[in-house]
């Protein structure tokens, strides 16, 4: 058994690439109709399949996961954050970790949770 990769909710799978491949480069390998899988590991599928497949509703912003970066430029991350995505929702502005460590917090568009911070 091998680990693909994680999968995020979103409400439009094209909105949502737009925002991964402004902020982290992602690119688009395969598109199949509301459920895409992007460069790096990440797959994305839309709300109202999972819905569907799981019976389950989205609780956006739920904190139980994050997709985590590292970024050795992080202040100049957070400047392209701010520009591209000014309604942006944090969890908490930059800061730094008693161990030395900067990291941001923040949701994506659809509230799924991501923390980027510097190389440790």
């Amino acid at each position: 058994m091998k680990l693909k990769g994680t999968l995020i909710v979103v409400k439009d799978c094209k909105s949502a690439l737009k925002f991964y491949k402004d902020l982290f480069g992602f690119e688009l390998i395969q598109d199949n109709d509301g459920n895409m899988e992007l460069s790096g590991g990440l797959f994305m599928q839309e709300s109202k399949y999972w819905e569907k497949f799981t019976g389950k509703k989205i609780i956006q912003q739920n904190n139980s996961t994050e997709l985590y970066f590292e970024e050795s430029d992080i202040e100049g991350f957070v400047q392209k954050l701010e520009s591209l995505y000014p309604e942006t929702v944090y969890d908490n502005h930059l800061m730094t970790h008693s161990w030395g460590q900067k990291v941001v917090r923040f949701y994506d568009p659809d509230g799924n949770l991501i923390e980027v911070g510097t190389p440790v």
